[in-house]
């Protein structure tokens, strides 16, 4: 690897101001995102969804309802069904927040490595809680799937993703084919089955992992290969649900799906990409910055530099055989010295100023990040209605390698959003990691109340 030279100030300023210059001159630099008039766009577009009205945020109830004293007072069984695996354990808790997690199985998720009809995929799931205990009459299943959830919290799947191979199952109720299985077998015991996504475990696990704490109410975020987030609302707020209608003054968790958002701060590069995508025109916020594009996002933004011959020509040959950047990439480079060979390989090519140049424009895609990840938070903050009393703010349960492995991505993003929300009026919140946030959520959701109708 090349030793860096000696190189003045002066100098690293101008090729700091060649980035920013071009990152503005295809709407792509982060100092260019009016925050405000963003966050108030992301609300406008979260009240049309909640009425029904045309949005690009799906704005799903869950009809979890929500109460601050809300953990289980007895064992349940949390099930997890996302990617490849299925994960099953028991989890109690005890009165300081702490869990204790038992008869953990992991297995292959059913129809990963073939078609699988329906009675083999529910038969495959019965078998992954074959060894938990009679006594436990809750379920809480984490399906990190596309589904309609429905007023008794169950779930009929729109379709499959990740690879997934099930197609009797599509159009079918998740939980009613799961316990009409288990049932088959002469396991009678669970009365229950709720169904959630991993976004909506998040808050869930939080009101019971930390309740020794005092929070006014609870966002969950998941930012590893996707982006989503879940809020509290108001039942009164949510009125595309059809009658009879909740009771107005409870409130519940509505699960956002914040990722496919359309209205986003995108610019030339982003409108670029999003074309090259198989879905082009969908999710195109989370393709802005999530863990599974963000790496796509910034070979495109290279390639333009790169078109643009603001490398030498040496790196703009290598950079033309490399086969691009993955998200671990940016924090291999912004780690410097980057320990990948392939970072390596290309880092040969580059002279001081290629070496510095690449560096901000790095940093700068990971700032940008940041500030988009503070307008959906902000926006949720909002939404509440909570977190004007300093002694109980909001609290945020953070998931995903994204958030926590970008470097300086967890600062970033309490800045701006502090900046933001200032600006609207008095806000206070907290972003806490919750072990096991998923399967605890899990286990809340399976004990939790289902929403009162009136």
């Amino acid at each position: 690897m090349k030793v860096a030279g000696i190189i003045k100030r002066k100098e690293v300023k101008a090729i700091k101001k060649l980035v920013d210059d071009f990152l503005d001159r295809y709407g792509m630099h982060y100092a260019a995102i009016n925050i405000g008039k963003e966050v108030d766009k992301f609300i406008s577009e979260m009240d049309a969804g909640l009425k029904g009205s045309e949005s690009s945020l799906k704005m799903i109830p869950t009809f979890i309802g929500f109460q601050k004293d809300l953990y289980p007072l007895e064992p349940v069984i949390a099930l997890d069904a996302g990617g490849t695996n299925l994960r099953s354990a028991i989890i109690s808790f005890n009165k300081e927040g702490g869990h204790e997690l038992r008869n953990y199985t992991q297995s292959e998720m059913p129809g990963v490595e073939r078609e699988v009809t329906a009675e083999e995929f529910f038969s495959a799931i019965a078998d992954n809680l074959q060894d938990k205990p009679e006594f436990c009459k809750r379920l809480g299943f984490v399906f990190s799937y596309p589904i309609e959830i429905y007023p008794d919290r169950d779930g009929r799947l729109i379709r499959f993703t990740k690879e997934i191979k099930a197609r009797q199952v599509e159009g079918r109720f998740i939980g009613k084919g799961l316990m009409e299985e288990l049932n088959k077998r002469g396991n009678n015991n669970i009365e229950e089955i709720v169904l959630l996504n991993d976004t909506v475990a998040l808050p869930l696990s939080g009101i019971a992992a930390l309740r020794q704490r005092q929070f006014s109410s609870y966002i969950g975020l998941v930012l590893g290969t996707g982006m989503n987030i879940c809020y509290i609302e108001k039942n009164s707020n949510i009125t595309k649900l059809p009658r009879p209608t909740l009771d107005p003054d409870s409130y519940q968790l509505v699960n956002i799906e914040a990722g496919g958002y359309l209205k986003g701060p995108c610019g030339v590069i982003d409108r670029e990409f999003d074309r090259s995508t198989r879905d082009p025109g969908y999710s195109t916020y989370e393709k802005m910055f999530s863990g599974a594009y963000l790496g796509s996002i910034v070979t495109e933004v290279t390639r333009f530099a790169v078109k643009d011959s603001m490398f030498t020509a040496g790196f703009c040959r290598a950079f033309n055989r490399f086969e691009g950047f993955t998200s671990k990439d940016i924090d291999d480079y912004l780690y410097f010295p980057p320990l990948d060979a392939r970072l390596i390989s290309l880092l040969e090519k580059m002279d001081e100023k290629d070496r510095i140049f690449m560096h901000f424009l790095l940093d700068a895609m990971v700032e940008r990040a940041a500030v988009l990840t503070a307008i959906v938070l902000s926006s949720s903050i909002i939404k509440t209605d909570t977190g004007y009393d300093p002694c109980s703010p909001v609290c945020i349960v953070a998931e995903g390698s994204s958030f926590y492995k970008m470097k300086n991505f967890g600062p970033r993003i309490d800045y701006y959003m502090k900046k933001a929300l200032s600006a609207k009026d008095l806000y206070h919140f907290e972003i806490k990691r919750v072990e096991d946030a998923v399967m605890v959520g899990a286990a809340v959701a399976g004990f939790s109340p289902c929403c009162r109708l009136i």
